[in-house]
């Protein structure tokens, strides 16, 4: 008996019909030779710090930093049945080999070695490696089943990375939040991503807009302009030089260029496109792509390549009918097949592209945003396949009062891929000119014009500086350079929003990412390491190598471990936390010992400069002896004029109640009070 394991329910069904498995049980199903059942996404994964300890479920900075020995894993409740009978099939006595069906990246294979180790299994191992849900491509995989050794090296890497972010996560976190006195969340990736957002914003905030000048003239069927001045009247004398005189034609300059059709889409590429061009998420269209995939109507969605397999070629020109059907397009009268496979540039899975299954699909059952997504990669396919945008560029060279100007204009020759695009393909020819000749000249004018900022963010935008990061900085013959994987930015960019540092903000049709006040004060808190793009991508590289056997997975865990065990053990509150850290609790005073604010919380009245522990607190021992408790009020009057006039309050002589004024007196270590009954003259 084979047990297939699969990532998901829904896969799960995909497979067991393809292979003819059809006695469903209560989480697996069985027949002709196959067990096939499922996890629900990670079943288990690495245990939170208190497990190790119980003490470890208080924040405390002597605890830092918390370096597991051997690491420990949790199940959830919501999911311990389904992993409990995972466990009770690897190890049935009739189960002789056991098919890792996870998806085929990184993620699956994490998923699928953990419960496979945690069950105690050492049975032999296989690995179904698709690019296609298909029933075709599925009963190909079985054919061809791989060795699971083959993918130790993938498995290495992904806990690498698990383990990685583990590490910088919990002690990063912690130490931050316990030095800063809030939550701070703090992550490998996550924290530099946050770096460029803030860096690019505070690049906008240092901008000085400035003003500038150019002279236009107008001839009636096309304009031309002169260069930019900061001196307006330089512009003006230019423009009265010119008026009511002919322009003569110095140059034309005619040269036909061409674009090459755009590559095929991996995720990062389809993701911006769709932020681009229909306002998604990347997170949605992510969601979109593997429902498109489980569909059978797109190839494998988390995909660093933009190129297909050389043995693809002859399916291009079925793929690109079906296509031209999805966008209601003309199918390309001749194809270029060979620029879009190239076996060289395929790694793991092949460029992102609709699927055979499409044909006889109906596309118009499918919801909205899943077909929006399904018709950008079919368009990106009937684009890549396509001829090159062919058009004539010409730029004339004017003179007018011995003054010279420049008219650019465009001319398409042959539309070619953009054929399939929505875009503005207008032309802006010129009339008929000629070398040395005269033109009468309509009117001339000064035209304002003003300098501009580095745009915001929009998560097209982030997605492309997350995927170049540090790519001056890192060799050439680096492959990868980046922050993050085209299967895990999606998630960085929600845990942003999530956490309160990034928020999304409309400006017409586009949607700006825009760091919060918590954002700027993380980042300015943060060392080096912790927000550097190129370290971060440094690290990304070394888990290429570990999944590829060049470095050694002990070694990177190593090389993580001491950094966070440096950080913990010379970081230094930055001055001036209370500013970066602002606790949004009432102010109601300024503090005695230090200057500070003095702020309003539940159990009293605190100083927010944390290394001062001035308080006053609600129920201290002197007004629960008044039967009282301090108010607010009092409070900010204490701290005003050092008393306050306090009525009913308790004598334990008497039993009585009486009014006096009480006074604050406080020798910079503790805060006593006292009762006066006539106020002292000044």
């Amino acid at each position: 008996m084979k047990l297939v394991i699969c990532e998901k329910p829904s896969v799960g069904v995909s497979i067991s019909s393809v292979l003819g498995v059809k006695s469903r049980h209560d989480g697996y199903i069985e027949g002709g030779g196959y067990i096939v059942s499922w996890c629900f996404g990670h079943l288990a994964g690495l245990a939170s710090a208190e497990v190790y300890y119980e003490r470890f479920s208080k924040w405390r900075y002597d605890d830092l930093p918390i370096l597991p020995g051997k690491w420990e894993y949790v199940v959830g409740k919501e999911k311990m049945k389904q992993f409990e009978l995972l466990r009770e099939l690897l190890n049935r006595s009739d189960v002789t080999e056991v098919i890792n069906v996870c998806d085929a990246g990184r993620e699956g294979e994490l998923i699928f070695r953990t419960v496979y180790y945690l069950s105690g299994c050492t049975k032999p191992m296989k690995r179904l490696w698709i690019s296609s849900m298909e029933d075709s491509a599925i009963r190909d995989g079985f054919e061809n089943l791989r060795a699971g050794s083959e993918f130790d090296g993938l498995y290495q890497s992904a806990l690498c990375r698990s383990k990685a972010d583990w590490l910088v996560g919990i002690n990063a976190t912690r130490l931050f939040s316990i030095l800063y006195h809030r939550k701070l969340n703090v992550g490998r990736v996550v924290s530099p991503t946050l770096a460029l957002i803030v860096q690019r914003e505070c690049e906008i905030d240092a901008f000085k807009l400035e003003k500038f000048y150019t002279v236009g003239l107008n001839f009636g069927n096309f304009e031309a302009s002169s260069e930019k001045f900061s001196d307006k009247s330089e512009a003006e004398k230019i423009e009265r030089d010119c008026d009511g005189k002919n322009v003569t034609v110095r140059s034309i300059d005619r040269r036909e260029k061409s674009e090459k059709p755009p590559l095929l889409f991996d995720l990062t590429t389809l993701q911006r496109t769709a932020n681009k061009e229909i306002g998604y998420t990347a997170q949605q269209t992510l969601d979109y792509l593997q429902s498109l995939y489980e569909k059978k109507l797109c190839t494998y969605p988390r995909t660093d390549s933009r190129f297909l397999t050389n043995d693809m070629a002859a399916n291009i020109p079925e793929l690109a009918g079906i296509s031209a059907n999805v966008c209601g397009a003309e199918i390309p009268v001749s194809m270029n097949t060979s620029v879009v496979c190239d076996s060289s540039k395929v790694s793991d899975h092949h460029a992102i592209v609709p699927t055979v299954s499409v044909e006889s699909a109906d596309i118009s059952v499918l919801p909205t945003g899943e077909r929006e997504v399904l018709r950008l990669v079919a368009r990106q396919l009937l684009c890549a396949v396509g001829e090159p945008f062919r058009y004539a560029e010409t730029v004339v060279t004017l003179e007018c009062g011995g003054h010279r100007f420049t008219a650019k204009g465009k001319e398409v020759l042959s539309k070619g891929w953009k054929a399939y695009l929505d875009c503005d393909l207008s032309e802006n020819s010129f009339p008929e000119l000629k070398e040395n000749a005269e033109i009468p000249l309509k009117s001339v004018a000064v035209k304002e014009g003003f300098t501009t900022p580095p745009p915001h963010f929009t998560e097209d935008t982030l997605l492309h500086a997350m995927e170049t990061a540090s790519a001056k900085e890192m060799p050439e013959d680096s492959e990868h350079h980046g922050l993050g994987t085209p299967a895990t930015r999606a998630a960085i960019l929600e845990k942003l929003v999530a956490n309160g540092f990034v928020e999304r903000k409309k400006s017409k049709k586009t949607v700006h990412l825009i760091p919060t006040h918590a954002a700027y004060s993380l980042i300015t808190v943060l060392p080096e390491q912790l927000r550097s793009p190129k370290l971060t991508a440094e690290w990304e590289q070394k888990l290429r190598m570990v999944e590829s056997g060049e470095f050694s997975a002990d070694e990177f865990l190593s090389d993580i471990s001491d950094m966070v065990s440096d950080l913990t053990a010379n970081y230094k509150v930055v001055k001036g936390a209370e500013v970066l850290f602002p606790s949004g609790r009432d102010v109601i005073g300024r503090c005695p010992r230090c200057g500070s604010e003095v702020t309003e919380s539940r159990k009293g009245f605190f100083c927010e400069n944390h290394d001062c522990h001035f308080a006053l607190w609600r129920d201290n021992k002197f007004f629960k002896m008044k039967h009282m408790t301090l108010t607010k009020a009092q409070a900010s009057e204490l701290l005003k004029s050092g008393r306050v006039f306090v009525k009913g309050l308790y004598s334990e002589k008497t039993g009585k109640l009486y009014d006096a004024w009480v006074v604050l007196d406080d020798n910079g270590e503790f805060i006593r009070y006292r009762v006066e009954f006539e106020r002292r003259s000044v």
